[in-house]
This record gives C-alpha cells, sequence and structure tokens, in this order.
C-alpha cells in the first residue's frame, strides 16, 4: 500500500477529461497565449501545481465564488500515476463533494492489508461509510477533481511556470513563463500545491529540512502472464520487498526493493532485475514483460516548518514529504486542501480574518509530523536493516492476535478516520473531532439524508433536533438567530431526534470537523458561536 514518488515521470493509463473540460482548459490558455506581455491577470486567489491537492481546493474555493486561477508548469495533462491508495478519510472529504462514488466505480476496494506476512491492518471496522482502502490509479482521482474545479469556474491554465514571487501589504505578484512569453499574475493569496520540488517554497526560500529513507528502489509499468489472486499484491523478506498493483486496463504497476543491490537513481534498470526481486519477495514474478517504462528512484521524508509566509501558503507534497509505506502522501495532501479552502474562502470574502488562515497551520503541521512518523515506522521496519529492528518486526507479527487495539488505532491513524483538531480549553467533546456521516431528517425530496450529502453545498452544517430544526418556512430559536447567516449555513436535524445529540447543537465546518457545539445554549450563546465561526452576519 504505497504512494509513488513525486517527482518520477512514469506514463500510465488515465481515462480523458470530458470533452467540456478539454474545451475549457484549452480556451483558457489561449486567452492566456493571446494577451499582451506586460498585462496583469488578477485573480483572488492563485493555486500553483494540478496535481490533486490543488485541483481539490481550486475546486473548493470555485464553488464558493472565490475567483481561483491554477497554474501549472507542464504543458498538457499529467499522465502520471504516483498513488493508488485512497484511504476512507479522503473518500469521505470526496463524498462531501458528491464525487465519492464515481471514484470507487474506477478501482477495487480493499477490507484487510497483511504487513510483514503475518501482521494484518484491518479496516473493515472502521466508523465510516467508507470502512476499505480504495485502489485506483491517481490519474482517476485528478480527472475528477480537475472536472469538478473547472466545472466550478477555476481557470486552469498549463505551460505556465512561475519564475518569480514577490508580496506586499495587499497580495502577491508572480512573474509566469509562458509558450507566449512572459505574463504577470497577482492575487490576494496564492497557495503552492506544486510537489516535492516547490518553485513557490523555494522562491519564498523557506527550508525543507529531512532526509532519505530509501533509496534504489525499482518501478515499471509491465505486463503480467498470471493475474496476482490478490488486489493488492506486497510483501516484505529478508530479501527486500515487492509490490504489485493493477491500472485497470492489463496494465500493473510494480515495486520492488532489493537490499543487497543499492544503486544511484540513474543507474540503469533491466525488467530482469525487477522481475528476480518480484520472485525473491512476492514469490513469483508473474510472467511479467513488456515493461513501457522503468526507473529507479529515492524517497525523502521532508517537512517544512512553517506553512504559511504571508500571503503564501504551501500544502501537500510542497510542504510535506513521506516514505510510500502507508499509501497516506496523495490523501494527507487532499486533506490539507479541505482544510484550507474553506478558510480561504471565508477570508477573501470578508466573513473571516486574515488570522483564521493561522490555524491551517496550527490543525495540519502536526498532521505531516504525525503521517512522518508513521510512514517512518513502516518503511523502517520493511527495511529491516539492523538486526535489532528485524528483531521488533518478529515480534509484532508473531504477537499480532494480541496487539488487536494496536492494530485497530493503527488503522484509524493511517486512514485519517482517527484525525483531530484542537478545540481549546472548555470546548464540548465534540469539538474539534471528525464528524462521523450522520443521519438526517429527511421530510423532502432533495433534502440531504446524510451529513456528508448537506456538506456538498460547501457550507457550515448546523445540526439541531426535530423539535429544534426549522421547516418550512423556518421557525424556532436556531432559525430565528441563523437565518442572516443563509449564505453560509445550512440548516439539518438528525433522523433521530432522542439519539446522542439529543438536544445537543452542532455546528460542522465544511471539511467535516466539529466547529462547536453545546447542550441547550441560549440564543446569546448559539450567536456568539455563529459569529466566531461564520463572521457577521450578512443581514443583521
Amino acid at each position: 500500500m504505497t504512494d509513488q514518488p513525486t517527482d518520477s515521470d512514469q506514463p500510465a493509463s488515465t481515462e480523458a477529461t470530458t470533452a467540456a473540460v478539454a474545451e475549457a482548459v484549452t480556451e483558457a490558455a489561449g486567452v492566456a497565449a493571446g494577451e499582451a506581455a506586460d498585462a496583469v491577470r488578477e485573480s483572488e486567489v492563485i493555486v500553483v501545481g494540478a496535481g490533486p491537492t490543488g485541483l481539490l481546493l481550486a475546486g473548493d474555493l470555485a464553488a464558493a465564488g472565490v475567483r481561483v486561477t491554477v497554474l501549472e508548469r507542464r504543458g498538457t495533462e499529467s499522465n502520471l500515476t504516483r498513488a493508488f491508495t485512497v484511504h476512507a478519510r479522503t473518500l469521505e472529504q470526496l463524498d462531501a463533494r458528491g464525487l465519492a462514488d464515481e471514484l470507487l466505480a474506477t478501482g477495487s476496494t480493499l477490507s484487510s492489508m497483511r504487513l510483514f506476512s503475518k501482521l494484518t491492518v484491518d479496516f473493515s471496522r472502521l466508523p465510516s461509510r467508507f470502512p476499505f482502502v480504495l485502489i485506483t490509479p491517481q490519474s482517476h482521482t485528478e480527472r475528477l477533481l480537475q472536472e469538478r474545479a473547472v466545472k466550478a469556474g477555476a481557470e486552469l491554465l498549463r505551460d505556465h511556470e512561475v519564475t518569480a514571487l514577490r508580496q506586499d501589504a495587499d497580495g502577491v505578484t508572480l512573474e509566469v513563463r509562458t509558450a507566449a512569453g512572459p505574463v504577470t499574475h497577482r492575487a490576494a493569496y496564492v497557495v503552492g500545491t506544486d510537489g516535492v520540488r516547490s518553485t513557490v517554497r523555494e522562491l519564498l526560500g523557506i527550508p525543507y529540512p529531512g532526509e532519505s529513507v530509501i533509496s534504489s528502489v525499482l518501478l515499471a509499468d509491465v505486463r503480467l502472464e498470471r493475474a496476482p489472486q490478490d488486489v493488492l499484491t506486497v510483501r516484505a523478506t529478508e530479501a527486500g520487498f515487492g509490490f504489485l498493483s493493477p491500472f485497470g486496463d492489463g496494465w500493473y504497476r510494480v515495486i520492488a526493493w532489493d537490499r543487497t543491490r543499492q544503486l544511484p537513481d540513474d543507474a540503469p534498470v533491466e525488467l530482469a532485475e525487477i522481475a528476480d526481486i518480484a520472485r525473491r519477495t512476492l514469490g513469483e514474478d508473474y510472467g511479467m514483460h513488456d515493461a513501457r517504462w522503468m526507473s529507479r528512484f529515492h524517497s525523502d521524508e521532508r517537512q517544512v516548518a512553517r506553512y504559511r509566509d504571508g500571503r503564501v501558503l504551501l500544502a501537500g507534497d510542497a510542504a510535506h514529504c513521506h516514505s510510500p509505506a502507508g499509501g497516506q502522501g496523495m490523501n494527507t495532501g487532499l486533506q490539507d486542501a479541505a482544510n484550507l479552502g474553506w478558510k480561504l474562502a471565508a477570508v477573501v470574502h470578508g466573513w473571516a480574518p486574515d488570522g483564521l488562515l493561522d490555524s491551517y497551520q496550527d490543525e495540519r503541521h502536526p498532521v505531516g509530523k504525525s503521517v512522518l512518523r508513521s510512514s517512518g515506522t513502516l518503511i523502517r521496519l520493511a527495511l529491516a536493516r539492523s538486526a535489532a529492528t528485524r528483531a521488533v518486526r518478529s515480534a509484532l507479527t508473531s504477537l499480532s492476535d494480541q496487539l488487536g487495539p494496536l492494530v485497530s488505532r493503527g488503522a484509524r491513524t493511517i486512514s485519517g478516520i482517527g484525525i483531530s483538531y484542537p478545540a481549546g480549553p472548555g470546548a464540548h467533546p465534540l469539538a474539534g473531532h471528525r464528524m462521523p456521516d450522520l443521519r438526517l431528517a429527511s421530510d423532502r425530496p432533495g433534502r440531504p439524508a446524510r451529513l456528508y450529502e448537506a456538506l456538498r453545498e460547501g457550507k457550515f452544517v448546523l445540526v439541531t433536533t426535530d423539535e429544534r430544526a426549522p421547516g418550512a418556512p423556518f421557525s424556532g430559536l436556531e432559525a430565528a438567530v441563523t437565518e442572516p447567516w443563509a449564505d453560509r449555513l445550512v440548516h439539518a436535524a438528525p433522523a433521530d431526534p432522542h439519539g446522542k445529540l439529543r438536544s445537543t447543537v452542532l455546528l460542522v465546518r465544511p471539511d467535516g470537523y466539529a466547529a462547536w457545539a453545546a447542550a441547550d445554549p441560549s440564543r446569546a450563546e448559539l450567536r456568539t458561536a455563529l459569529v466566531h465561526w461564520l463572521g457577521r452576519p450578512s443581514v443583521d
């Protein structure tokens, strides 16, 4: 279960984007190419990098009515597939955008994952609508996110390479190289989602400390004479480790690492070498043939100290990179975007102070650090270079039956379901925690039946009991207090008014985490919470 290296150039099978999306992207690029060289193109937010993180962020911003431009260095749509793993929390975020079911149709699911031959991580008990891992090429995720972003109004400009950055009190100016000549772009905020070798990060002069955790890893896209029995085939042995995952069109991604053969990245790669280590780790090579691409790479563990520098923010691999173990790289970046998008929209629209963006650092930097630790632990156990590490791995596998609670906690951590954010002293126990997909009262057609359906509007969701919930027309305490925030708030009622929530009023953030909750709050308490989280109302 892995992510692939961010800077590799491997081709992968991918579906073409829809004709409408392709036409919109081409038209946008043509407009940019026809501009005068000295024109300054204005946006409210510029996202640099059109990978999964940048595309989800751009889609969220555009859906929220923010004028957003995506600048992508590559001249054509990405033909790379680095990640194959989509975890439960990421699927929940995609569900909140109406994309999860379509993505599920592109791959296969795994309810458990075996590590180190005997240790099994069980995802089937995750408290989620998606108690599994989805195995699908990253290209499918990118396609859906790009379609959504462009449809929502984001401008995607390819063959636009950022060469200079300067920021002042009012905004950020980018100098951009295009095929038609230099162009200047300016926005109130810029987000660098441009990968491990982030130009935005380098132009800011932000260090990217860390180290290489594994080297001389072999990758290839191959055909197989015999298909593996399992959807995902992975195993670590004394010889090294092997990995096989399908693209879904007859091609497979193979990853192999030979403990005894450590060569530089530019050393030639032969299919016979990959097949040999596959036989020694996976038990057979499945008749690998007709490799369309092969490479050798190394993987780093790095993280910037700060995700924000004035009006410029970093997300995804530009802010953190991890070992491929656990398949958490793309997933962590997508959750960065989900956390940041609604905050940027609130600041741009003037609903929230600029300081709200500091909470992005406070909430997501610790998550990135945790992923470095967990993925680093997994890869070091898999590599087991020292006798002591191999002894620890052996003990873990032999005690697998006794490690149930620990393994379950690991499943929640790797899947993202276990992530929560600090809520501050005196907060309700729910505050800062990921909200499950609560069943909602749906008394008329078109009304959301689940919390994550209600979140598809990109707004906060106020969940109250049936007695309190506004009907049609609105009524009750919450309606009287909250109606002025109707442009950024959705009302909902739990399907079971006598369930766990009962008299609790719950305010859920657009990213699916509880912002605030209180038992039987007064009108003044509710209004105070709404002002704090949603800003001053449009109508008061």
